[in-house]
């Protein structure tokens, strides 16, 4: 798992192609004026814009097939962050939609706000949308969807 600010997003352009392709799209977007939706980025890779309130409790999700960039454009949530081997499977993996719910017992949480951004590879299991100090939040994101 990498947080950080998208101002230092050139750190992480090395790490692969369609890490570096993400990044650039979420720099390069007005991402305040977006609609909410799924937006192709090359044919694999693409972006879930989604504007929600945090929620309280939920299952530990993972991915196989799939890195998460997380990018906050409003508001601020909590994220459960967890090592996959440490899970217990709860719903079974999904191929269609590349996603495993789980629980586990021992997790971390990171505040993701503003201007910053997740990346979450299949190791991390991860908990998104949580609320902060235990208070409901509005929240428009980003995921982008970068193929393994």
């Amino acid at each position: 798992m990498i947080k950080d600010n998208i101002s230092n997003a050139e750190f992480y352009t090395g790490l692969s192609k369609g890490i570096r392709e993400g990044l650039e799209w979420i720099k390069n977007t007005d991402l305040d004026n977006i609609a909410d939706g799924r937006y192709d980025l090359n044919g694999i890779n693409y972006a879930n814009v989604q504007s929600y309130n945090t929620k309280g409790e939920a299952l530990f999700e993972a991915h196989r097939n799939y890195i998460d960039i997380q990018y906050v454009i409003k508001g601020a949530e909590m994220c459960g962050i967890s090592d996959y081997c440490q899970a217990k499977t709860e719903i079974e993996y999904d191929n269609q939609k590349d996603i495993e719910f789980l629980s586990v017992n021992h997790k971390d949480y990171v505040t993701l706000k503003e201007k910053e951004f997740l990346i979450l590879f299949p190791q991390d299991a991860h908990q998104p949308s949580m609320n902060v100090d235990g208070k409901r939040n509005f929240v428009k994101k980003v995921v982008v969807k970068v193929h393994i």
